[in-house]
């Protein structure tokens, strides 16, 4: 109840912010000021996402794109590589809008106010947090000048390299670690997601050290290896009691709903794609993640998936249906309410990066330890969901001596285990999946697409900066590379 208080709260402030303030007698050198922890709620709720981003950036075309979900819906462009500008730039528009804009303002607060360290370094992982999920989407993009219109009348921030964003983020969450102790952060219960245990935040921003290093893998082996061997130095995700994600509920309309879900309550045509099903044949994850679609079946012979790239015309020649009734849906029962969690990192996915870190340099211990830690903490992290997912022991005891660790091909194997974990972060699927190559997806050659028949390597920018931040953002496509989907990212070379 004190976490509903808290949203309630922050969205009736932030709401008022914007209505009469300018109207008001006071001094208008000291505008009024809401608290910080109610700040930090709603970046933290900015961040899980409302239903636009998650459903046109997560779902749309990451979730396609992974080949976790398919569509013959012609709206699910991700499925055919075919563009809509509005759907591509929706993480850039509301990020800037709403997360980004909250936590630079809770940031220059907390240096106002002369707050404790820790209450700094907690907002400065949120904060490379936020940035890395979209300059991982999107590649160079304003990071120094972003969210200062207002306290420095920055309307056309610069974008800055993809080059100079990462070392810094690194940075940034080794000091901003430095900066946390033991106990309970100042934040307390308005910190929704880890309630001010400032151990956890330490996990989680060596975690997410971690995960940032390994991107580096192709564009700097060493310095990746560096920061890997730092962020396990200090300390990284122990367990499933770690995990960094947002506990939606069913509160009031609007109020601490999970993004995906409103998806999933207006929008029926996403499918579980052949490829993820094929994926989970003999895994037990498979009947709580799906079922059919005609009758709510999760007996997993009775599950099929939906190839990618089809359409209505088109179903029948590939598949031999003319309906989707015998495909498989995500799990309506299960993981799609609107009251689920939204997953920011999981001890899971630590796991596999810790195996694939021993793999690589020989950091962290013994691979095929962290590897099974790994699945079985994918497994049964599942519970989260309710009782009705949770995962017998026994039968995730006989899936690994079905499917033990294999060294020869490790790198896959790791690597395709953290694309069935990372189902429903579809922002971290897609970028573990190009600084990988696995699992091996082969993509779909839909007519009219505008890659070439080739996966998406990312998203492109809003169409408003275009007009609105012209000489930057050109300067950006200038550097990097056409405004266009098949771009690489700096990090992402072939």
């Amino acid at each position: 109840m004190k976490r509903i208080f808290y949203i309630i709260l922050v969205l009736a402030v932030i709401a008022s912010c914007d209505n009469g303030f300018e109207d008001m007698n006071v001094d208008p050198t000291r505008p009024s000021q809401v608290s910080a922890s109610s700040k930090l709620t709603a970046v933290q709720l900015f961040t899980s996402g409302d239903r636009y981003e998650n459903w046109r950036a997560n779902l749309i075309y990451s979730s396609t794109m992974m080949q976790h979900f398919a569509s013959l819906a012609g709206y699910w462009t991700g499925d055919k590589y075919t563009r809509n500008a509005g759907y591509a730039s929706s993480l850039m528009e509301r990020y800037y809008g709403d997360a980004l804009k909250n936590l630079i303002n809770l940031q220059e607060q907390l240096d106002a106010e002369e707050s404790p360290d820790e209450m700094k370094g907690i907002a400065r992982i949120m904060r490379v947090f936020i940035f890395s999920r979209l300059t991982d989407m999107y590649g160079d993009l304003p990071y120094f000048e972003a969210g200062k219109a207002v306290s420095e009348n920055i309307l056309k921030p610069v974008y800055d390299e993809q080059s100079v964003i990462y070392p810094d983020m690194l940075n940034e969450l080794q000091e901003a670690v430095g900066q946390l102790g033991t106990g309970t952060s100042e934040f307390g219960d308005a910190d929704i997601m880890f309630q001010g245990d400032q151990e956890k935040w330490q996990r989680f921003g060596n975690s997410l050290m971690l995960r940032l290093a390994l991107r580096l893998i192709k564009v700097d082996p060493a310095g990746a290896q560096q920061w890997a061997s730092a962020a396990i130095s200090g300390g990284v995700m122990q367990s499933n009691d770690d995990i960094a994600y947002i506990e939606h509920t069913l509160g009031p309309e609007g109020i601490n709903r999970n993004g995906n879900g409103q998806v999933f309550t207006v929008d029926n045509n996403m499918i579980m794609s052949e490829t993820f099903i094929n994926a989970l044949q003999g895994d037990p994850r498979i009947s709580v993640l799906a079922q059919r679609r005609s009758d709510g079946s999760t007996n997993p012979a009775d599950l099929r998936g939906l190839p990618n790239g089809l359409d209505s015309d088109t179903l029948e020649g590939a598949t031999g249906e003319t309906t989707t009734d015998a495909f498989a849906d995500p799990n309506r029962d299960i993981i799609t309410g609107e009251d689920a969690p939204m997953f920011f990192q999981t001890y899971a996915e630590v796991e596999f990066m810790l195996a694939e870190a021993n793999v690589r340099w020989g950091l962290a211990g013994d691979a095929e330890t962290h590897y099974n830690n790994g699945v079985r903490a994918a497994m049964e992290m599942l519970a989260i969901y309710g009782d009705a997912a949770i995962i017998d022991s026994g039968d995730i005891d006989d899936y690994l001596t079905a499917n033990p660790y294999d060294a020869v091909n490790a790198i896959e194997q790791i690597a395709t285990q953290y694309w069935i974990a990372t189902f429903l972060n579809e922002y971290e699927a897609f970028s573990n999946w190009r600084r990988t190559g696995f699992p091996a997806l082969v993509p779909v050659d839909y007519p009219g697409n505008v890659t070439n028949g080739t996966i998406p390597r990312r998203l492109t920018y809003s169409e408003g900066e275009k007009v609105n931040n012209t000489e930057n953002y050109n300067a950006a496509v200038s550097r990097q590379g056409p405004d266009e989907f098949t771009t690489r990212v700096w990090w992402d070379v072939e």
